[in-house]
Protein backbone atom coordinates (compact mmCIF):
# COMPACT_ATOMS: atom_id res chain seq x y z
CA UNK A 1 0.00 0.00 0.00
CA UNK A 2 0.85 3.32 -0.62
CA UNK A 3 1.30 6.22 2.14
CA UNK A 4 -1.72 7.95 2.66
CA UNK A 5 -3.88 4.95 1.97
CA UNK A 6 -7.16 4.76 4.46
CA UNK A 7 -9.89 2.22 5.17
CA UNK A 8 -12.40 2.43 7.35
CA UNK A 9 -15.31 -0.38 8.96
CA UNK A 10 -18.37 1.03 10.92
CA UNK A 11 -20.98 -0.79 13.33
CA UNK A 12 -24.15 0.17 14.97
CA UNK A 13 -23.87 -0.68 18.74
CA UNK A 14 -26.59 -0.46 21.58
CA UNK A 15 -24.23 1.08 24.22
CA UNK A 16 -23.16 4.26 25.05
CA UNK A 17 -19.89 5.89 23.57
CA UNK A 18 -18.42 5.59 27.38
CA UNK A 19 -18.62 2.00 27.70
CA UNK A 20 -17.34 1.09 24.16
CA UNK A 21 -14.23 3.05 24.90
CA UNK A 22 -13.50 1.60 28.14
CA UNK A 23 -13.74 -1.48 26.11
CA UNK A 24 -11.75 -1.02 23.00
CA UNK A 25 -8.76 1.34 24.86
CA UNK A 26 -8.20 -1.35 27.35
CA UNK A 27 -5.64 -3.12 24.86
CA UNK A 28 -5.38 -6.30 26.54
CA UNK A 29 -8.89 -7.37 25.45
CA UNK A 30 -7.61 -6.60 22.29
CA UNK A 31 -7.10 -10.66 21.50
CA UNK A 32 -10.99 -11.16 21.91
CA UNK A 33 -11.80 -9.04 19.25
CA UNK A 34 -9.35 -9.12 16.11
CA UNK A 35 -8.75 -11.42 13.38
CA UNK A 36 -5.22 -11.17 13.47
CA UNK A 37 -4.31 -9.82 16.64
CA UNK A 38 -3.58 -12.55 19.26
CA UNK A 39 -2.61 -10.80 22.74
CA UNK A 40 -1.92 -7.51 23.73
CA UNK A 41 0.30 -6.04 26.83
CA UNK A 42 0.99 -2.21 27.86
CA UNK A 43 4.72 -2.23 28.42
CA UNK A 44 7.32 0.39 29.60
CA UNK A 45 5.25 1.28 32.76
CA UNK A 46 2.17 1.78 31.51
CA UNK A 47 -1.11 1.10 32.71
CA UNK A 48 -4.05 2.70 30.54
CA UNK A 49 -4.22 4.34 27.49
CA UNK A 50 -2.57 7.77 27.53
CA UNK A 51 -1.18 9.86 24.85
CA UNK A 52 2.61 8.53 25.05
CA UNK A 53 1.99 4.89 26.42
CA UNK A 54 3.05 1.84 24.63
CA UNK A 55 1.85 -1.35 24.23
CA UNK A 56 3.35 -4.74 22.79
CA UNK A 57 0.86 -6.60 20.33
CA UNK A 58 1.31 -10.14 19.12
CA UNK A 59 0.08 -10.59 15.76
CA UNK A 60 -0.36 -14.42 13.82
CA UNK A 61 -1.73 -14.81 10.00
CA UNK A 62 -1.72 -18.64 9.19
CA UNK A 63 1.78 -20.08 9.54
CA UNK A 64 2.89 -16.02 10.59
CA UNK A 65 3.75 -14.31 13.47
CA UNK A 66 4.65 -11.01 14.47
CA UNK A 67 4.83 -8.43 17.19
CA UNK A 68 4.29 -4.55 16.56
CA UNK A 69 5.22 -1.89 19.62
CA UNK A 70 2.55 0.74 19.03
CA UNK A 71 2.06 4.35 20.91
CA UNK A 72 -0.70 5.90 22.18
CA UNK A 73 -1.63 9.49 20.41
CA UNK A 74 -5.18 9.91 21.22
CA UNK A 75 -7.46 8.59 24.34
CA UNK A 76 -9.87 10.83 24.31
CA UNK A 77 -12.88 8.86 26.59
CA UNK A 78 -16.03 8.15 24.86
CA UNK A 79 -14.74 9.63 21.61
CA UNK A 80 -11.46 8.80 20.21
CA UNK A 81 -8.81 6.52 20.73
CA UNK A 82 -5.62 5.91 18.08
CA UNK A 83 -2.23 4.80 18.51
CA UNK A 84 0.59 3.96 15.45
CA UNK A 85 2.52 0.97 14.86
CA UNK A 86 6.13 1.07 14.15
CA UNK A 87 7.23 -2.37 12.37
CA UNK A 88 9.14 -3.62 9.59
CA UNK A 89 6.06 -2.83 6.89
CA UNK A 90 5.03 0.74 6.94
CA UNK A 91 3.69 2.76 10.14
CA UNK A 92 0.00 2.40 10.58
CA UNK A 93 -2.51 4.94 12.69
CA UNK A 94 -5.50 2.94 13.76
CA UNK A 95 -8.16 5.27 15.08
CA UNK A 96 -11.41 4.08 17.04
CA UNK A 97 -14.33 6.73 16.97
CA UNK A 98 -16.82 6.68 19.44
CA UNK A 99 -20.20 8.70 17.71
CA UNK A 100 -22.91 8.93 19.45
CA UNK A 101 -26.67 8.33 17.80
CA UNK A 102 -29.88 9.67 17.91
CA UNK A 103 -31.04 6.19 19.49
CA UNK A 104 -28.76 6.55 22.10
CA UNK A 105 -26.36 3.76 20.79
CA UNK A 106 -23.14 4.59 19.11
CA UNK A 107 -21.50 4.45 15.35
CA UNK A 108 -18.30 2.29 15.78
CA UNK A 109 -15.99 3.16 13.59
CA UNK A 110 -12.03 1.81 13.02
CA UNK A 111 -9.99 3.03 10.33
CA UNK A 112 -6.15 3.16 9.29
CA UNK A 113 -4.29 5.36 7.42
CA UNK A 114 -0.71 3.79 6.16
CA UNK A 115 2.13 6.65 6.88
CA UNK A 116 4.96 5.03 5.13
CA UNK A 117 4.94 2.99 1.76
CA UNK A 118 4.93 -0.81 1.71
CA UNK A 119 8.61 -2.08 1.04
CA UNK A 120 8.49 -5.05 -2.25
CA UNK A 121 9.56 -7.22 0.34
CA UNK A 122 6.80 -6.88 2.63
CA UNK A 123 4.50 -6.87 -0.66
CA UNK A 124 5.43 -9.80 -1.85
CA UNK A 125 5.26 -11.82 1.29
CA UNK A 126 1.72 -10.32 1.53
CA UNK A 127 0.67 -11.60 -1.64
CA UNK A 128 2.09 -15.13 -2.37
CA UNK A 129 3.04 -16.23 1.09
CA UNK A 130 0.18 -15.03 2.84
CA UNK A 131 -1.90 -15.31 -0.08
CA UNK A 132 -3.60 -11.65 0.34
CA UNK A 133 -4.78 -10.30 -2.87
CA UNK A 134 -5.12 -6.83 -1.80
CA UNK A 135 -4.06 -5.59 1.93
CA UNK A 136 -6.54 -2.72 2.11
CA UNK A 137 -9.34 -5.21 1.69
CA UNK A 138 -8.05 -7.15 3.62
CA UNK A 139 -7.96 -4.96 6.55
CA UNK A 140 -11.22 -3.26 6.19
CA UNK A 141 -12.54 -6.88 6.37
CA UNK A 142 -10.73 -7.32 9.36
CA UNK A 143 -12.01 -4.46 10.62
CA UNK A 144 -15.56 -5.23 10.35
CA UNK A 145 -15.11 -8.64 11.83
CA UNK A 146 -13.30 -6.82 14.90
CA UNK A 147 -16.36 -4.19 15.10
CA UNK A 148 -18.96 -7.06 14.50
CA UNK A 149 -17.45 -9.37 17.59
CA UNK A 150 -17.23 -6.34 20.29
CA UNK A 151 -20.97 -5.48 19.06
CA UNK A 152 -21.90 -9.05 20.00
CA UNK A 153 -19.99 -9.32 22.98
CA UNK A 154 -21.79 -6.10 24.18
CA UNK A 155 -25.35 -6.49 23.18
CA UNK A 156 -25.31 -9.93 24.12
CA UNK A 157 -23.83 -9.37 27.85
Amino acid sequence: MKKGTIGEARVHVDAAPELLYDMVSDVTRMGQWSPETVRCEWIDGATSPAPGARFKGTNKRGVFRWSTKPEVVVAERGRQFSFVTHSVGPSTKWTYQFEPAADGGTELVESFETLDDDSKLLTLVERHLMRIADRKVDLEAGMQRTLERIKTVVETH
